[in-house]
């Protein structure tokens, strides 16, 4: 029964790992844990609050980018909403 445990545990492990790596390798950066999102939409807005705040840090976006960004976050969207201009595009 041990041995069972530990396999599903390994598992587990394993597959969380893969997850991460997978998430860490895609493009997009606005992508939340698992555990933010259990957390719920508040959570999620203070970690997209707190990458920001490292982008800035580490001069990864600029000043327009970074007051832009934390004004959709001070509206309660973690994705700035969708423009005209952007719909045309699609």
């Amino acid at each position: 029964m041990s041995a069972l445990a530990a396999i599903v545990t390994g598992a587990l492990i394993l597959a969380e790992i893969a997850y991460e790596i997978a998430r860490l390798v895609t493009p997009d950066e606005s992508r939340f844990s698992p555990l933010a999102r259990l957390r719920g939409k508040r959570a999620a807005l203070e970690d997209a609050e707190r990458w920001c705040v490292g982008l800035r840090l580490h001069d990864r976006i600029d000043q327009a980018t970074y007051q832009q960004r934390m004004s959709t976050l001070a509206h309660g969207r973690r994705r700035p909403a969708a423009t005209r201009e952007d719909a045309r595009r699609m």
